[in-house]
């Protein structure tokens, strides 16, 4: 008996399940038109992550509470031997289930992280996102002014933006919680536990501008992955799934057949 909450997802297609988890501050739809895509042959689930999306809102925020997440998922659904993607958090959560539960994942795809640690570098986009008072900034441009001097980049306050809501008339709120994302920050970096492994097909999907997975990591990555290979997404940074979709499509395909 599952009594935990189960995560919000989008399910679409038939067919072999793919499950696909989003990066910090995204959610599922970040995913919309390549998980269309993929549901023309295979049963797709978009999931948001706990404090993401649709999905609960809770204070415990490690990998350790998105693996078992992921599992009571499976479970709710009755699933096995699945295809799972996930993008940097999310492809941290994915290796650890895959590393945990290695029955019930089939293929494994990583995309744009590796299994190690990372120092936290968030601090400005928290900073921003934090300033804002809704009472006060109560329109999305409003939001985007806000919060445009601690995060200059336009791609990232777009990306951002789209986590803003009316939660009621009149009053705009966040998706995800911004209260435990803050909070629980280092734990978005931690590395995978030492001397685990999963043996079966994986592959590593780096963006050619990203920094995340850099040649001398190829080893670490090795030692979690006997059986991996990495392809560079060209022209792409570190949303690779957003800025070329067409290449990331091809790759995924060919690699699950």
């Amino acid at each position: 008996m599952i009594k935990n909450p189960i995560l919000h997802s989008n399910i679409l297609g038939e067919g072999k399940p793919l499950l696909i988890l989003h990066g910090y501050f995204g959610g599922s739809d970040n995913w919309k038109t390549l998980g269309n895509q993929f549901a023309e042959n295979y049963q797709v689930h978009l999931i948001d992550q706990r404090n993401h999306g649709r999905s609960f809102h809770s204070d415990e925020f490690t990998y350790e509470v998105l693996v078992d997440d992921l599992y009571n998922y499976v479970q709710f659904y009755q699933l096995e031997n699945v295809y799972l993607i996930g993008h940097s958090m999310g492809g941290k959560t994915a290796m650890l289930f895959a590393v945990t539960y290695p029955d019930l994942v089939d293929k494994l795809i990583i995309v744009d992280i590796s299994p190690k640690e990372y120092k936290p570098h968030h601090h400005a986009i928290l900073a921003g996102l934090n300033s804002v008072d809704f009472s006060k900034q109560n329109s999305r441009s409003l939001v985007d002014a806000q919060i445009a001097s601690y995060i200059p980049e336009v791609g990232v306050r777009q990306f951002l933006l789209k986590n803003v809501y009316w939660k009621e008339k009149g009053v705009l709120d966040y998706r995800f919680n911004l209260k435990s994302l803050t909070e629980n920050n280092p734990e978005v970096g931690k590395p995978l536990p030492q001397n685990s492994s999963f043996i079966k097909e994986t592959l590593f999907l780096k963006g050619e501008k990203s920094d995340y997975i850099i040649p001398s990591e190829h080893l670490i990555i090795e030692a979690y992955f006997p059986h991996h290979k990495i392809v560079k997404i060209n022209n792409a940074g570190h949303w690779l799934h957003a800025e070329n979709p067409k290449q990331f499509y091809k790759e995924v395909c060919g690699f699950l057949g």
